[in-house]
């Protein structure tokens, strides 16, 4: 364990590594080394004399997770159980899926697009508007979030609503659930609820893991849902060692389930609950940590702390009022431009906004000065239609029920299979899948079979080789033998483009297998379907732009945060809803913590959204960070006239440095 010194913790984290017995809740604030007080306790269970077998360690992100396993290696090399909630579901559905009916092993875990797929077809079978689409996705989640059986739910619903549409959503959400079941495939909501109904079900499931695992630590345990909180309970019924880290100030998910009450609802289910406070930050400065510290305090719902640090003050925080949003954008990328000739690089910047909406100025401000950047939560690889393809294969030869990636590419390349062909091909498979039908004796008599011959033999021929060569040969041939390759041949831009996109993901596959030596396809696809989005980010030299959001448990050496206007940060709904305003305040309070040396806070006058300029009004959040009037950098002293006279018009509000704010009344060409 050539890395493991519990001399190089502060006395907050031994406190807490020491207590490795029983319920231990760590408030850790952003930034206080939570991840290696983690880290730590493994190693220390370790010496103690427990057994890597017999320990469970659940993150939020891969991200998380890979940084825990590479420091774990560096101490101790030992295989212990570390991955995400979902990642953890799947390992456990893999072993135990056949408990539950309809479902089999091989099951395929199908992605958003596809969902919304799914519920846009069934939509259409009950004569709804695609507009309610979000009402039934909503009906979806929260059904899942909350582990709750169809048919009570939408009892409880109709206390209050018998209206038609509750009827027809709810035979949405039977029919959404029995076309899943149907293909063998699991959203990313099952993995968690399927793994729950398990436990609940199955007391020798339960038992077997509940066992197995002596400790248990969770990470971010304010992020968890209901569904992974009952998890996490049944997990450490039998032992009650559980160790939770979290932290209520940077709970910012409540929209997809996430309740920080659940670090309150620990100290009810569980006796004797021992509570220890990380408050000491290792990231930001002095005054990066007070004006966080000012903000958060407004918040009501959440165990005090406050973050301290040893650092020195640092640079004073800058609020700069802009013009608009073009002056944000330029005022954003000059003073990038001027800091890298302090010493700074690309990557050490990140530009924060509440919306994504806000990023299109910002882009452009960037590539106007050249500056490299990388949009966290654009358009991921695995979203790319030549990949979209490649794993719709691939999971054919995982899941053979899985009929929404057969359909995906059966005319694909071009094989003169169109809808109608599709619908008649499941009426002749009948209750059989289409892929079983086409694989059959009886399809040779089908009309389709000449079309599809060469299709359904590709299927068999290399299925019988898919466990006989390595995982990357197995795609490179996939690619290959089906005729993808070549589909995307030519010399334009974007067909070259599409083949480098394939020689990327053949190198991500190679890079996978050495990296895990056992691992196979089921596992590669598994893997890639629970990739997130911030994993991506910060890997190249360029500037970060995202949301907030998007950057939780990342940190950067420059922090700009954007759009400081009310209705936009705090949004205006929240504005009416105290317990929305406060997760609102939480997201400032994660923007700000992500700093470690210098943070620029940037509001514009006047920003064209909704099809309209709108005179902006600074965010509340400016006056509880205590810097309205303090450190203020004005429109004039920062932007030259040429950067933006033209946006200029009769009637517009401007600031000058001198005069204040004023009405343009007339322009002249001087």
């Amino acid at each position: 364990m050539s890395d493991f010194d519990i001399n190089s913790l502060n006395e907050e984290q031994k406190n807490a590594l020491y207590q490795t017995e029983g319920v231990v809740l760590v408030t850790a604030g952003a930034g206080s080394g939570k991840t290696r007080l983690l880290t730590h306790r493994i190693c220390y269970l370790l010496e103690q004399g427990v057994s890597p077998y017999n320990i469970l360690a659940i993150t939020f992100t891969n991200k998380a997770t890979n940084e825990m396993k590479q420091r774990i290696s560096s101490m101790a090399n030992a295989p212990i159980w570390i991955s995400t909630f979902h990642s953890m579901c799947v390992r456990i559905l893999r072993q135990e899926i056949d408990y539950i009916e309809g479902y089999d092993r091989n099951f395929t875990i199908i992605a958003e697009n596809d969902r919304e797929k799914i519920i846009k077809d069934l939509l259409k079978k009950y004569d709804c508007e695609e507009d309610e689409k979000t009402k039934v996705e909503k009906h979806i989640d929260n059904i899942k979030n909350s582990g709750a059986d169809i048919e009570d739910y939408f009892a409880e619903i109709r206390k209050y609503d018998k209206s038609r549409e509750i009827k027809v959503y709810q035979k949405i959400c039977y029919d959404y659930q029995d076309f899943l079941v149907k293909n063998n495939s699991l959203d990313f909501d099952d993995l968690l609820n399927k793994t729950l109904f398990l436990f609940r079900n199955f007391k020798d499931v339960l038992k077997k893991y509940a066992d197995r695992f002596q400790y248990i630590l969770v990470d971010e345990f304010q992020d968890t849902n209901l569904v992974q909180y009952k998890l996490v309970k049944m997990l450490a019924s039998v032992h009650k060692n559980l160790f939770v880290v979290g932290d209520e100030d940077q709970c910012i998910y409540s929209w997809r389930g996430a309740n920080f009450e659940n670090i309150f609802n620990l100290k009810k289910d569980f006796e004797d609950v021992k509570i220890f406070k990380l408050e000491r930050n290792y990231r930001s400065t002095k005054n990066i940590l007070n004006m966080a510290n000012n903000v958060i305090a407004n918040n009501r719902d959440r165990l005090k702390k406050v973050l301290w640090t040893d650092k020195e003050n640092g640079a004073p925080p800058v609020v700069f009022s802009a013009f608009d949003e073009r002056d944000e954008a330029m005022f954003v990328a000059r003073t990038i431009e001027d800091m890298l000739c302090e010493g700074y690089s690309y990557n050490d910047f990140a530009v924060l906004m509440r919306v994504n909406a806000l990023s299109r100025s910002i882009e452009e401000g960037l590539l106007s000065y050249k500056i490299p950047y990388s949009l966290c939560g654009g358009f991921k690889f695995y979203d790319r239609a030549e990949i979209k393809t490649v794993l719709a294969y691939l999971n054919l030869f995982v899941n053979p029920k899985d009929e929404i990636s057969l359909f995906k590419i059966i005319n694909f390349p071009k094989r003169g299979i169109g809808e109608v062909a599709i619908a008649k091909l499941q009426e002749e498979a009948g209750e059989q899948t289409v892929l079983k039908y086409l694989l059959s004796d009886k399809f040779k008599f089908s009309k389709y079979f000449s079309k599809l011959d060469k299709f359904v033999e590709t299927i068999k021929d290399l299925d019988s080789k898919k466990d006989q060569i390595p995982l990357v040969d197995f795609v490179v041939e996939v690619i290959k033998k089906f005729g993808i390759e070549n589909a995307y041949a030519g010399k334009d831009e974007e067909s070259v483009n599409k083949i480098e996109n394939l020689a990327s993901l053949i190198a991500g596959v190679e890079e996978y297998s050495q990296d895990n030596e056992d691992a196979s396809l089921q596992d590669y696809l598994a893997e890639v379907m629970l990739k997130s989005d911030s994993d991506n980010i910060q890997e190249n030299g360029s500037v970060s732009v995202a949301t907030i959001h998007a950057v939780k448990g990342l940190e950067f050496k420059v922090v700009f945060v954007i759009g400081l206007e009310e209705g936009i940060f705090p949004l205006a709904r929240a504005c009416d809803s105290s317990s929305e305003l406060e997760e609102e305040r939480r997201l400032m309070y994660v923007a700000i913590t992500r700093a470690e040396e210098k943070i620029f806070l940037i509001h514009t006058a006047k920003r064209f959204m909704y099809g309209k300029n709108n005179y902006q009004k600074e965010s509340r959040f400016l006056k509880e960070l205590g810097l309205v009037d303090k450190t203020k950098a004005k429109v004039s002293d920062k932007v030259e006239e040429d950067d933006f006279e033209s946006n200029f018009s009769v009637g517009d509000i401007v600031f000058h440095g001198r005069f204040g704010t004023g009405k343009i009344v007339s322009i002249s060409d001087d």
